[in-house]
């Protein structure tokens, strides 16, 4: 099983958000964007979630997301 983690943190820097703001933004849990934010590689994530940050960022889920061990 592999390791993603998630870019929120240099999303957020890229556009000034706090992690609040960007909680608030996408509708995404505080909690879960400061988990994303702060972990540095997950086995699982919610799909869901990740969908509405990237919708947020204006990005493609795959720039949101890093395969950190495969």
């Amino acid at each position: 099983m592999g390791l993603v983690r998630v870019k929120v943190r240099e999303l957020a820097a890229e556009k000034g958000w706090t992690f609040k703001e960007v909680a608030e933004r996408s509708g995404v849990v505080y909690n879960t964007v400061k988990h994303y934010a702060r972990c540095p590689g997950m086995s699982t994530v919610d799909f869901i979630s990740l969908k509405k940050l990237a919708r947020t960022f204006d990005v493609m889920i795959e720039d949101l997301v890093e395969i950190v061990e495969e």
